[in-house]
C-alpha cells in the first residue's frame, strides 16, 4: 500500500464511492431546506436550457457573464448556496433572463404586512382628488388585448372631461419596470374609463405618487435626469393642475398619510434592537 493511499473501496470523507459520478451524489437536506435545494435545482435546469438553445458551451455563458466556468457549472447543478447572489443574477442576465427571489412567511400574513403603506398611501391620494372634485375609482382591474393589470387608482374630472392615471409605489424595485406599466395603463385608460365608467375623455393625465422618506427621494435623484423626462412636474405644480386640471400632465408626487406624519414614521421606522442595560437587577434575574 502507497504512502497517502486508503485501504482499496475505502471512501475518503466528501468524496463518495470510487467510480461513482458526482452528479449522482446528493445534498441531504430535509424539511425546509428541501424546498430550497428543489428551487435550486429547478433553476439550475432552466440556465443549462436556455443556455443550450442558443448553443453555447458553459465557457461561453461565462464570458458573457464575467465569472468562471465552474461558477456556471455549480448554478447549472442546482449549487445556488455556494455562490454570491450577484454571480447567479449575472449568468441568469446574460441568457437574456430575470432571476426573481421570492420571501415566504405565514401565508398572506406577508402580503398584508407589505400592503399597509400602499393602502395608507392609496388613501391617502383618494381623499385628497375626492376633495379636488374628482371622481376616484381604486383597484380596477383591466385586461385588454392581451395585457392585464390593476390600476392603483383611476379619477376622472367630469368638468374637464380629464382621466388620471395615479400608480403608488412605496418601493422601487426596477424603475423601467414602473414606466414601462405605467405607459401601458395610460394608453388603455380611455379604453378602461369608457367600457367600465362611461367616461368621455378629452385628455389622458399621470401621477406617481410615493411616501415622503429620505430613501425614495435618494432614489429619485440618483436618476434624476429619467425622472424629468418621464415625470417633469412636481407638487406645487401637480396641486394647481388638480384643482383645474387642463390637458395631459405627468408628474412625481411625494406625500405623507396624512396628520403630518411620514409613512416611515408612522410604522417606528427602522429600529436598532438594543442590549438591554446591565443593572444589578438584569445580572439577578440572569443568574
Amino acid at each position: 500500500m502507497r504512502p497517502g493511499r486508503g485501504r482499496a473501496g475505502a471512501v475518503r470523507p466528501g468524496r463518495g464511492r470510487p467510480g461513482q459520478r458526482r452528479s449522482q451524489r446528493k445534498w441531504r437536506t430535509s424539511g425546509a431546506k428541501d424546498d430550497d435545494a428543489v428551487d435550486d435545482q429547478r433553476i439550475g435546469r432552466i440556465v443549462r436550457a436556455l443556455r443550450r438553445r442558443l448553443g453555447w458551451r458553459q465557457v461561453d455563458l461565462a464570458r458573457r457573464a464575467a465569472c468562471s466556468q465552474t461558477m456556471v457549472s455549480l448554478v447549472e447543478r442546482g449549487h445556488l448556496n455556494r455562490l454570491p447572489l450577484p454571480v447567479v443574477r449575472r449568468i441568469v442576465a446574460a441568457l437574456d433572463a430575470t432571476l426573481f427571489i421570492d420571501v415566504r412567511w405565514r401565508a398572506g400574513a406577508l402580503e398584508r404586512l407589505l400592503d399597509e403603506d400602499h393602502a395608507a398611501l392609496v388613501e391617502r391620494v383618494a381623499e385628497l382628488l375626492r376633495r379636488m372634485g374628482w371622481i376616484v375609482e381604486v383597484e380596477v382591474t383591466y385586461s385588454e388585448y392581451g395585457e392585464r393589470g390593476s390600476y392603483d387608482i383611476i379619477a376622472f374630472h367630469r368638468p374637464r372631461e380629464v382621466i388620471l392615471v395615479v400608480e403608488v409605489k412605496t418601493d422601487l424595485a426596477s424603475i423601467e419596470a414602473t414606466f414601462r406599466k405605467l405607459d401601458e395603463k395610460v394608453r388603455l385608460a380611455r379604453l378602461v374609463g369608457q367600457r367600465r365608467f362611461s367616461w368621455p375623455t378629452a385628455a389622458v393625465a399621470r401621477l406617481v405618487a410615493m411616501p415622503e422618506g429620505s430613501t425614495l427621494r435618494r432614489r429619485v435623484r440618483r436618476h434624476g435626469a429619467l425622472f424629468d423626462r418621464v415625470l417633469p412636474h412636481r407638487a406645487a405644480t401637480i396641486r394647481r393642475w388638480l384643482a383645474a386640471p387642463s390637458g395631459p400632465m405627468a408628474g412625481l408626487w411625494f406625500l405623507s398619510p396624512g396628520g403630518g406624519t411620514t409613512l416611515i414614521r408612522r410604522r417606528g421606522g427602522r429600529e436598532r434592537v438594543r442590549r438591554p442595560k446591565d443593572t444589578p437587577a438584569s445580572r439577578q434575574h440572569a443568574i
